[in-house]
């Protein structure tokens, strides 16, 4: 299960960076939930951990 929480979080984040960085202006603010998502799924990853 771990293993997919890391390729998602990969996921995300690529998808993230090739979206800020060739679609900026026309995807808009689905860029940034996208990076949220991925930031909180690293958090409960780490909290999963304690």
């Amino acid at each position: 299960m771990r293993d997919l929480v890391n390729i998602i979080i990969v996921l995300l984040v690529i998808g993230w960076l090739l979206g800020y960085v060739g679609f900026g202006a026309m995807v808009g603010n689905l860029i940034h939930i996208l990076l949220i998502v991925a930031v909180v799924m690293i958090v409960l990853r780490l909290l999963a951990r304690i």
